[in-house]
């Protein structure tokens, strides 16, 4: 597989809110119109046709500044998911990467600044796959990957307002893992790349995982309404629409007193990603957040006025800056053995 090459500095996306462009990716990256013909729908919105609408998505994501229009799921919701790190050495890291981000399991994979250089996101079924496929990796690469799973969520989202990098706060609902049914899979197997383009893109999903249309969109509705999805819609990439600067912020505070930082953290605007996870001897830090900007400097800025202004500043920490992206994809997720028969 080869590795992602950085693409050229990006200049920020132009934040008048009149572009066609702006609109579709700023707009719609929540509450994406779950019917028959939804480009219709934003075609209506939007002043323009829906030959238009589709033209425009299409080239955004041939462009790389989307991954696909559709589903993100929740973490844990519906199989097993950690974020994972490896410390490898720096001769070795081009080799590595790549041969991470070769398993399907595998979503997310940078290269951060710190010894744990390379940072990834894996996902199986269960947690018994899952600790299987990091054996994997570790065997395949000749460097074993520590485990950070999720504990405690207080803020997972990277949909924000493109022009301010403001996001929209949405309810944390308590993880609970969604039992499917075999048809079901079939439907999160289609989902993986997002809509088909064509003029009814659900019916295209529910002809070939075996469902009617009203079935998928019936399926996606209750998913989101129960917290299975976090989101359906616009799914951007942030360094491609000028937001190259990305930074995992962390902190090694208390037990007991995490989840006051942590959701004291997650509510401030800056913070796109913020959660509790567990930590390790070599890796002592349990609450993390991402800040995303437009330059070095505005996210250290950002990062130490939200520590002083939270009470963060006091407490042991570290930044990561990512550096290289070699993988970003949407959780490609698999069916337990038993549904997959």
């Amino acid at each position: 597989m080869q590795i992602m090459e950085q693409p050229p500095r990006a200049e920020p996306f132009a934040p008048n809110g009149d572009t066609l462009d702006f609109r579709l990716l700023n707009e719609f990256q929540r509450g994406f119109p779950l019917v028959s013909q939804p480009w219709d729908v934003l075609a209506g919105q939007l002043g323009c046709s829906a030959a238009q609408v589709v033209a425009r998505l299409r080239m955004l994501h041939d462009e790389g500044k989307i991954s696909r229009v559709g589903a993100v799921f929740a973490p844990n919701r519906i199989g097993a998911s950690t974020l994972a790190a490896m410390a490898v050495p720096e001769a070795e890291l081009p080799r590595v990467a790549m041969q991470v981000s070769a398993f399907p399991g595998v979503n997310h994979n940078y290269r951060r600044e710190h010894r744990y250089n390379l940072w990834f996101v894996a996902s199986a079924p269960d947690e018994a796959a899952l600790a299987r496929l990091l054996e994997h990796v570790g065997a395949a690469t000749g460097c074993p990957a520590i485990a950070l799973p999720l504990v405690e969520e207080y803020h997972i989202d990277l949909g924000f307002d493109l022009a301010s990098g403001r996001r929209t706060r949405h309810a944390v609902l308590p993880v609970q893992r969604q039992a499917m049914t075999r048809s079901e899979w079939q439907l999160i197997g289609r989902l993986h790349d997002g809509l088909p383009w064509g003029a009814r893109p659900f019916q295209a999903l529910g002809d070939a995982a075996g469902l009617g249309e009203g079935r998928v969109l019936s399926t996606l509705s209750r998913w989101l309404a129960d917290g299975t999805l976090r989101r359906f819609g616009v799914v951007v990439r942030h360094r491609e629409l000028g937001w190259r600067a990305n930074a995992m912020c962390v902190w090694q505070v208390p037990e007991d007193q995490v989840s006051a930082f942590g959701h004291a953290l997650a509510a401030e605007d800056g913070v796109s990603l913020c959660y509790r996870r567990r930590t390790r001897p070599d890796w002592p830090y349990n609450l993390f957040c991402m800040i995303h900007g437009q330059g070095r400097a505005e996210v250290d800025a950002r990062r130490a006025a939200l520590a002083a202004r939270v009470g963060l500043a006091a407490f042991p920490s570290a930044v990561l800056f990512s550096t290289d992206c070699y993988k970003q994809c949407g959780a490609r997720y698999q069916a337990p053995l038993e549904q997959a028969a």
